[in-house]
């Protein structure tokens, strides 16, 4: 209907008009503009709605409280800097029924002696706690998480990263939700640790808005499609369902995510499960790891296509493919080719008032959903005022680098896993249960 009212439109006044190169040009800038905000608007207001339906739903629920006995996975490769607090954090936890298996997969630094130093049996919050460590060649995240999951024998697993530190009710809060057979996973809330600098707190706000909203708005529905690396919960008979984690992409945990929603297993977000993590803290660590999360996310969607175009085999399953899809190649182009496009006809034909409206404008539309998201996650305050160059430098730069990821990944450019260089730890904020 709006395609007809506006066709209409030219052709009613397609008579009265002067036309010229300039002037197609400008009407062209116009409706492009009007075009990319409306996708803009319903896409932040779809994910916000569904967050806040979300949030509401989680505030006014009550979940059947279960102690099931858990194995907390802790893979490490070359983390002497990190892991005796990532330990110290887990057994910290206000839950008695569980063990912590570390799984060293072939670290090459002094790692292994600090795990060594740290098995036994050690005391907890509420209860003693059994830490295993397993001493492996170097194969990848994935084979750790497998071996220490084929080691386990508990009917449930967290699985985290060897730098994440745990909040207190981590544990209790997201198993909670496991009373609900269909609940395969129980994505957690990941957070920034290493803040107090420029481009850590940009991600900060970054993980608040972007990803931990989004978490929300998919939880509604039960349909999480990325179960975040530093803290995940599994139900163990969805994980041997799913295959267990698979070695063949760069993003284990975008993998396994599709495979327990192929299965039909639901996932929930538990925004109480909280994990600090270590983001990168110079541009160039930034770059390299949204390259290789892009990359994997990519290796993911091609790995389970054929769902992408039947969605009478798993409807849901096939909304979060194309969801993941749209994000990954779509959104990132479109916003790179739209925010050229209006810079370059702003100065050559001086529309350089609405060019500062237009951002002006995002910046707003940032803001109002960034203070939105730090009251709902109690955060800090001061993370609002990165809104005002968020997504017009920040989230651009992060767009031209999937870009460049997606050009590389299908001319099929080889790639390493490589590694966040880990900061030692008195840049860490302090956790203690609240920022």
């Amino acid at each position: 209907m709006v395609s007809v009212i506006l066709l209409l439109i030219i052709i009613f006044t397609l008579p009265s008009t002067v036309l010229s190169i300039s002037a197609l040009i400008e009407y062209s800038v116009i409706v492009a503009l009007v075009i990319f905000l409306f996708i803009l608007l319903v896409r932040y207001f779809a994910i916000l709605i569904m967050a806040y339906l979300y949030v509401n739903e989680y505030t006014f629920s009550e979940e059947e409280g279960i102690t099931p006995f858990v194995s907390v996975i802790v893979p490490v490769y070359n983390e002497e800097k990190v892991i005796h607090d990532s330990i110290k954090s887990l057994l910290n936890l206000n839950y008695s029924n569980y063990e912590i298996i570390i799984v060293n997969d072939g670290s090459t630094d002094n790692t292994k002696t600090i795990c060594e130093s740290l098995v036994g049996i050690r005391r907890g919050k509420f209860s003693d706690v059994k830490v295993t460590l397993i001493n492996k060649e170097n194969a990848g995240k994935a084979t750790a998480l497998n071996t220490g999951i084929a080691f386990s024998k508990a009917e449930f697993v967290l699985c985290m990263d060897g730098d994440s530190q745990l909040l207190p009710d981590t544990l209790n809060t997201a198993v909670r939700h496991f009373s609900d057979e269909r609940i395969g996973a129980v994505a957690g809330n990941v957070k920034v640790l290493n803040r107090k600098k420029f481009l850590t707190d940009l991600q900060a706000l970054e993980y608040i808005e972007g990803l931990n909203m989004a978490r929300s708005a998919q939880s509604f529905l039960r349909l999480v499609n990325i179960i975040p690396g530093p803290i995940g919960v599994f139900r163990r008979k969805a994980l041997e369902d799913a295959g267990f984690y698979s070695s063949d992409t760069f993003a284990e945990d975008a993998d396994i995510t599709l495979k327990l929603l192929s299965k039909g297993w639901k996932i929930y977000y538990e925004p109480s499960a909280v994990s600090f993590t270590q983001a990168p803290a110079t541009l160039q660590q930034l770059l390299k790891q949204r390259y290789r999360w892009t990359r994997g996310i990519i290796q993911s969607i091609r790995k389970h296509k054929r769902f992408l175009f039947n969605p009478t085999l798993n409807f849901g399953y096939t909304f979060v493919l194309w969801t993941m899809f749209y994000e990954a190649l779509v959104w990132p182009v479109m916003n790179i080719a739209v925010n050229t496009f209006f810079i370059s006809a702003a100065l050559a034909f001086g529309f350089s008032n609405l060019l500062f409206f237009w951002w002006a404008g995002l910046a707003l539309l940032d803001m109002i959903t960034a203070l939105y998201c730090i009251a709902v996650e109690k955060e800090e305050f001061r993370l609002i005022w990165y809104a005002v160059i968020y997504r017009m430098f920040f989230i651009l730069i992060i767009d031209i680098c999937k870009t460049m990821s997606t050009i590389e990944e299908f001319l099929g450019i080889r790639m390493t896993w490589g590694k966040l260089e880990r900061q030692t730890n008195s840049v860490y904020t302090s956790i203690s249960g609240k920022l």
